[in-house]
């Protein structure tokens, strides 16, 4: 019994081109809306990291360069004679935002200095012990500081310094300065500002800016979907005039097709006319034009109803065996006329659930499709099995075959392999399109394996019930 279910095209055909299209389309937008904001960020970041960083070290070498003056000017106001030596001169030095300084003579011994975290000395000194500070040049170094809870005096000087507080990470950038007495360097100026505050900006900076990214992100993908969907409107609208076009010319052309076909068939009832008589090769060429055209027009509306989704699928319980041996029957002769022997492998009977006119129509394309591209003498065989719940249709034939390039063509509307050659054996590139579609209703796959020159083996795979 014949049960007609209503259409429902998003489970019976492929997915639309115009879906992937503007899935393609929506990617694109979010894409370049993504680029134009990594690269906005990455700017932004740049240019402020390197603003207040450059901006330190100017600060910190300006700083080193004029304390170096000022304890060249103090030595040669007391007359030191070139010796480091320093009375009462506590404030010499001094700029809160120092971390430390030290004043190094020539033996590498600080002769006078002083750090916000003591405990930092020994490694302070182990660092620039073996640097010698360029022009302009700007050490940069981190230290890992364990601080005890409590001073002897009961008092912490982690409270005159913040940062450290947060952190065990001290991050420094130290410059150098030569001290010179009478044109002789006598000692080494060493000062120290801490960056780790800066350090720990930009990171949470960065952090922010990464969050503002991903949520712009779920934005720019919502804005360039509505983008995408407004492009694709009047294409989309074009697309289904076209359609409607494709459909009503199809089964405009149908009518007068067939009523020249019976005309035609109705002189040859009515002329005698003998196959040598060039009247008789006239209406034997008329004929086959309104078949091949009549052919051409019904594959058109086939697929014109198959993107609009007004073809109904129908399904019904019908033994596919017997469907598939008169198929094969009805083929025969035109095979014999080429010298094709053919073969038809397939259980006594085979018990489906689907539309059987659009299976018939499957093992029609697939079988014209073999005895076409198959050179004279040549074979093919049409299989049918089951394999646990699924329907297994093979079509093997010793034709010309596909090259490798050409399979994922071969199921595209309208696309021939060899033009020249599908123009003498006939055809317009629209059977394996609708084999494709047929096999999708049904919920199948289909593929090929094929060789150029080798023969060519179609697989289908369709669930039954």
């Amino acid at each position: 019994m014949k049960t007609k279910k209503p259409p429902l095209t998003h489970l019976f055909r492929k997915k639309d081109i115009f879906e992937s299209t503007q899935f393609r389309l929506t990617l694109l937008y979010s894409g370049l809306l993504m680029l134009f904001l990594v690269v906005f960020i990455a700017v932004v970041y740049t240019i402020l990291y390197a603003t207040i960083f450059k901006d330190q070290e100017r600060e910190l070498k300006s700083s080193v360069s004029q304390e170096a003056r000022n304890i060249e000017n103090y030595l040669k106001y007391q007359d030191h004679e070139g010796h480091l030596d320093f009375r009462n001169q506590e404030s010499l030095v001094k700029d809160v935002d120092q971390f430390f300084y030290y004043v190094v003579n020539l033996s590498g011994e600080v002769v006078l200095g002083d750090e916000r975290i003591p405990e930092l000395r020994p490694k302070i000194l182990t660092a620039i012990s073996n640097w010698k500070p360029g022009r302009n040049e700007i050490l940069q170094e981190t230290f890992q500081v364990e601080f005890s809870k409590k001073r002897e005096n009961g008092k912490d000087r982690r409270d005159e310094f913040r940062p450290a507080q947060r952190t065990n990470t001290i991050r420094l950038i130290i410059a150098g300065q030569p001290i010179y007495y009478d044109g002789k360097v006598i000692g080494m100026l060493y000062i120290g500002k801490e960056i780790s505050l800066a350090y720990q900006v930009f990171k949470w900076l960065l952090i922010i800016l990464i969050v503002l990214a991903v949520l712009f992100s779920g934005v720019a993908l919502i804005i360039s979907y509505y983008m995408s969907k407004k492009a694709m409107v009047p294409i989309t609208r074009a697309f289904s005039r076209q359609q409607e076009f494709t459909a009503d010319a199809s089964h405009e052309l149908r009518t007068p097709l067939s009523i020249m076909l019976s005309s035609i068939n109705a002189l040859e009832m009515t002329l005698d006319l003998k196959k040598e008589d060039y009247s008789n090769k006239l209406l034997f060429n008329m004929k086959n034009e309104v078949k091949r055209m009549t052919g051409l027009i019904s594959d058109l509306l086939t697929l014109a109803r198959s993107d609009s989704g007004i073809v109904e699928h129908v399904t019904e319980s019908f033994d596919f065996c017997r469907i598939a041996k008169e198929v094969f029957e009805s083929v025969r002769s035109i095979a014999e006329s080429k010298q094709i022997k053919l073969y038809f492998d397939a259980p006594e009977t085979l018990f489906i659930n689907g539309d059987s006119q659009r299976l018939t129509q499957l093992l029609y394309i697939l079988l014209d499709n073999a005895i076409k591209y198959t050179e004279n003498g040549g074979e093919a065989q049409l299989s049918l099995s089951l394999e646990e719940k699924n329907l297994l249709i093979t079509m093997t034939d010793t034709g010309v075959g596909i090259s490798s390039e050409d399979h994922e063509h071969i199921f595209e509307r309208f696309y021939r392999v060899d033009k020249a050659r599908t123009r003498q054996v006939g055809g317009h590139g629209l059977g394996l399109p609708i084999a494709k579609w047929i096999v999708e209703s049904h919920k199948g796959t289909i593929q090929v394996s094929s060789e150029k020159d080798k023969g060519s083996t179609f697989f289908i795979k369709i669930p039954i019930k």
